[in-house]
């Protein structure tokens, strides 16, 4: 009898290693999104947007990083303001791979420059998700490469705001369309950017979270996707968020492609647009990934990655 009992415990103890972490797993749930937003990422240095030509023959071209002026270190836009009633100013300026270089100005010919030097890099993408528990978010499903440094920005500070979708471009093969939307509610931050990884933007949401959200839902493992039939969540006029059909047609690794079925957002968009990144992908009823490509030859085919992928980069 006390071998059989010992035996008894010991599976006992086993079933709750063995299951425990699993449950765990099944049990987490995500609010699936949908929504346009507008991101702002404020970077610690100033940099040209287009290239400038200036009174005196030389060049600020674009990527240029305005390094000081008059001596003092240079990390925003309004620094720079605030030295404009100085008769002679003198920026400090470096490219990738050069030497840094001086540029003589006048106040005047400083502020005529102002309208080409940033501290920030915006743009639109999709909220693909926010976890009810730790009130965590993540959006976009990539990386925010800044057009004109070629690369992620460093940066000190993040927001994200609800936009709405004022106006559609529409894709055609070889032309990508997308959204031009503007941000709502008075600027009104939905939440912080804590991160900027390969796999979206991730931070905390500061919004409160209302009953009239979509419910919870739970997330589909990788292996239990299928081809078939699936929905994306996007919004494509003003900020009203819709289901939409889809097919997946390829599964590899943590990656999915599918093609757009629906024929109103065919009709509409002609497929994929730029800013729908981020869109969650649904399959029966389960969360299963965010939308992060199109594929410009062919705009009504598109390409996501895996919720639990993306997950794998959320800020802990």
């Amino acid at each position: 009898m006390k071998c059989h009992l010992r035996n008894l415990f010991t599976f006992i103890i086993l079933m709750v290693f063995i299951l425990s972490p699993n449950a765990e797993a099944f049990a987490k749930k995500l609010i699936p999104m949908g929504e346009s937003i507008g991101i702002q990422l404020q970077l610690p240095f100033v940099y040209v947007a287009h290239d400038v030509l200036l009174p005196n023959g030389q060049w600020l071209k674009k990527g240029d990083v305005i390094k000081g002026i008059n001596g003092s270190e240079v990390s925003s836009v309004d620094k720079i303001k605030q030295q404009l009633g100085t008769k002679e100013l003198t920026l400090s300026v470096k490219q990738k791979a050069q030497e840094q270089r001086d540029i003589s100005l006048t106040s005047e010919q400083a502020n005529n420059i102002l309208p080409f030097l940033k501290d920030e890099t915006d743009g639109i993408g999709t909220l693909t998700f926010i976890d009810p528990e730790s009130k965590q978010y993540g959006a976009l499903g990539h990386q925010i490469i800044d057009g004109v440094l070629n690369e992620p920005p460093d940066f000190t500070d993040g927001s994200i705001f609800l936009a709405s979708i004022e106006q559609i471009k529409k894709s055609s093969p070889g032309n990508p369309g997308y959204k031009i939307s503007v941000i709502e509610n008075n600027n009104v931050r939905l939440g912080n950017v804590k991160s900027n990884d390969l796999y979206g933007i991730f931070g905390s949401w500061e919004s409160e979270i209302k009953n009239n959200l979509r419910k919870p839902i739970e997330i589909m493992k990788d292996e239990e996707i299928a081809l078939g039939k699936a929905e994306i969540y996007t919004a494509i006029e003003g900020s009203e968020v819709e289901a939409f059909e889809v097919e997946i047609v390829k599964i590899e690794d943590n990656f999915l492609q599918f093609l757009v079925t629906d024929k109103e957002l065919l009709e509409k968009t002609g497929g994929i647009l730029q800013g729908m990144s981020g869109s969650p992908v649904i399959q029966n009823g389960q969360f299963v990934g965010a939308v992060t490509h199109m594929f410009v030859e062919q705009p009504s085919k598109g390409a996501a990655i895996t919720v639990n992928e993306m997950l794998k980069k959320k800020p802990k």
